[in-house]
């Protein structure tokens, strides 16, 4: 029997969810990946040795809210909170859209188990954002992440999950939807959207998965469908016979 665990919980705030906008579908998948560079950015993580980048994809737009007990994206601004969280060091401001070699990005090691530092990664799917991912030493934590699955900043859903973060490396919250093989075409079933699924990927690989539940009972919650050991996000290349 399948155990699955809930990633929603009023009380310990484990994970949570909000639709603020009816039954939509998800349509900015890998919107992150696909938007352009902003002109202070680095354009992919940069792994650091022995600390964990976390970094969130597959939605128009998507922020690391916080991450323990610690504020990072500002809710309202969408901006981070404090400045001196952000690893950039001062530039040039007669420069208006300096080039990556312009840019200094200070990635000194971090050095305390609290310390928290996000890196501007990529501009957003939404016009005037920034999508940031963040560095931390190797803990177990609870992250925060809202996804934008529209372009519409009035469609929010809110995840969280605690997972130790043993080793070190990089570790992405994709978002995508769930398609049913069972679907029989009915109008009811065209008519609503797949459910939401958050995958956790350490260095690629699928670790763990959250889907939301649209049944009564749990509607609106993310329920872990199970740990997930050594399954490639990528397929496998098949074996050759001479």
């Amino acid at each position: 029997m399948n155990k699955h665990r809930y990633a929603l919980s009023t009380s310990t705030i484990v994970a949570a969810s909000l639709l603020l906008s009816g039954c939509q579908l998800l349509t900015g998948y890998q919107k992150i990946d696909e938007a352009e560079n902003a002109a202070a950015v680095v354009g992919k993580i940069q792994p650091i040795a022995g600390e964990v980048n976390i970094a969130c994809l597959g939605t128009y737009h998507c922020e690391i809210m916080q991450i323990d007990k610690t504020l990072i994206i500002a809710p309202d601004k969408h901006e981070p909170i404090h400045a001196q969280m952000v690893a950039t060091l001062p530039r040039d401001k007669s420069v208006k859209y300096p080039s990556k070699a312009q840019l200094s990005m200070d990635m000194t090691p971090l050095t305390n188990k609290s310390a928290i530092k996000i890196v501007p990664l990529a501009a957003s799917g939404m016009a005037g954002l920034t999508n940031y991912y963040a560095r931390v030493l190797p803990a177990k934590r609870e992250v925060h992440v809202n996804f934008y699955p529209e372009n519409n900043m009035g469609y929010v859903e809110r995840f969280a999950m605690i997972h130790d973060f043993v080793e070190a490396g990089t570790y992405q919250l994709r978002a995508y939807q769930k398609k049913s093989s069972q679907n029989s075409g009915s109008l009811l079933e065209t008519a609503s959207p797949a459910p939401l699924c958050i995958e956790l990927l350490q260095d690629n690989t699928v670790q763990r998965r959250f889907c939301k539940q649209m049944d009564a009972e749990r509607q609106g919650e993310f329920v872990e469908t199970g740990m997930i050991k050594a399954v490639s996000s990528a397929p496998k290349a098949k074996k050759t016979t001479a």
